[in-house]
């Protein structure tokens, strides 16, 4: 029996759970919105404190990655994106999320072939082509000013 492309379709529109996105959406925009929330009452708190902008935002920035960090080592990161989805993907902690949940899968290999191997399988990438496309657009700047 062949599969064609519609029978495929057909197959796995039957298998594939549906989508509540009515419930999944408000989720996602409430707590990424509350991470995001988070982020600037701590930059507010930093500042208060008599720190400079660019210092609190920071440690603004270190808080956030250490509590997505601690979130992830205690199993908490991906109860909260259970629910959440892609709005746990705010940019700071959902890298910081990225890079801690493989070095903790990883413990077990040891420190050199397990965390020192697998900490950047998900991150990787990201700060490959990161990298990669800031040397370009560098060059660019340069050439063309």
């Amino acid at each position: 029996m062949e599969i064609t492309p519609e029978l495929y379709k057909d197959m796995t529109d039957r298998i594939m759970p549906k989508s509540k996105s009515y419930m999944n959406i408000p989720k996602a925009f409430l707590i990424g919105g509350a991470i995001c929330l988070l982020g600037e009452c701590l930059l507010n708190l930093y500042g208060s404190m008599g720190l400079e902008k660019e210092a609190a935002g920071s440690w603004t920035s270190i808080t956030l990655v250490f509590l997505s960090a601690l979130l992830t080592g205690l199993g908490w990161y991906e109860r909260i994106a259970k629910h959440a989805g892609a709005g746990t993907l705010v940019p700071i902690t959902g890298f910081a999320n990225g890079v801690t949940a493989p070095a903790i899968e990883a413990r077990t290999e040891g420190w050199i072939l397990g965390v020192g191997a697998k900490i950047f399988t998900i991150a990787g990438p990201v700060l490959l082509y990161g990298t990669a496309a800031s040397v370009v657009y560098g060059i660019f700047l340069v050439l063309f000013g």
